[in-house]
């Protein structure tokens, strides 16, 4: 039975469909030892081998969700990075992770907190995909203290170099002598926006911490921590998809 090569290589374990498809336009797959970067192209399971990066992949039927604390100073990749800086592959190693899973979107090399880690790349792309605006909390220090007519432009928006960002929702959870503590939700995966957005204001993040993504929350893991996300959680989210 035929199946788009993308979704084939997302079942396997390796990666969501979107990211597939950037790896078959970067000619890294192949397709019985023959590259191809032809979207849409189909494959036959049963016959045809597969490699990606140079490994051939295997099918695997069983779903795995997991949750992970990721602390500062990881990159949210799997493999090795040409600078040498640790990332998830060290991290796996470190904590004991041995499925062969990827991330569900990313999270800053600076930042901290909830990491989302399958091998279903149909449920990667619903929670990363833009139109199904899957809302994420984060916990956010702030240089200086905001002061009441900065909140609410914070509230309200601002146009940056790639276009206009508003959060979903922020409040202050606590005021220092130097900092402000807020906790924000937004649904944009747009690279180091929060960061970025904060800026714009004059109150650049000095930590950053995501604790919720949909209706997966980080709960009361520290870092390096993970554990398996309850069937019932994914289930629902699953439905919702549907």
């Amino acid at each position: 039975m035929e199946e788009r090569l993308n979704k084939f290589i997302a079942s396997s374990g390796v990666c969501s469909r979107r990211k597939a498809d950037e790896l078959i336009k970067r000619g890294l797959v192949k397709v019985n030892g023959k590259v191809v970067n032809e979207l849409g192209i189909k494959i036959n399971p049963e016959k045809d081998v597969i490699e990606v990066l140079g490994r051939e992949i295997i099918k695997k039927d069983k779903k795995i969700y997991l949750k992970l604390y990721k602390p500062r100073g990881y990159l949210t990749q799997l493999g090795k990075d040409k600078f040498g800086r640790k990332t998830l592959e060290d991290l796996y190693k470190e904590v004991g992770i041995k499925d062969r899973i990827f991330p569900v979107g990313r999270l800053d090399y600076d930042s901290e907190g909830l990491l989302i880690l399958t091998n279903d790349g149909d449920f990667a792309d619903y929670v990363t995909h833009p139109k199904n605006n899957i809302k994420k909390t984060y916990i956010v220090k702030v240089k200086g203290r905001v002061n009441h007519k900065t909140f609410n432009r914070i509230r309200k928006g601002a146009l940056l170099s790639d276009g206009f960002f508003k959060v979903d929702e922020v409040k202050i959870l606590k005021k220092g002598k130097n900092y402000t503590v807020l906790e924000v939700v937004i649904h944009s995966g747009k690279k180091r926006i929060l960061r970025r957005y904060l800026d714009y204001f004059n109150h650049p993040v000095e930590r950053l911490k995501r604790i919720k993504i949909g209706l997966i929350s980080l709960g009361d893991l520290k870092e390096k921590e993970w554990e398996k996300i309850d069937d019932n959680i994914i289930n629902r989210m699953s439905k919702k998809k549907k």
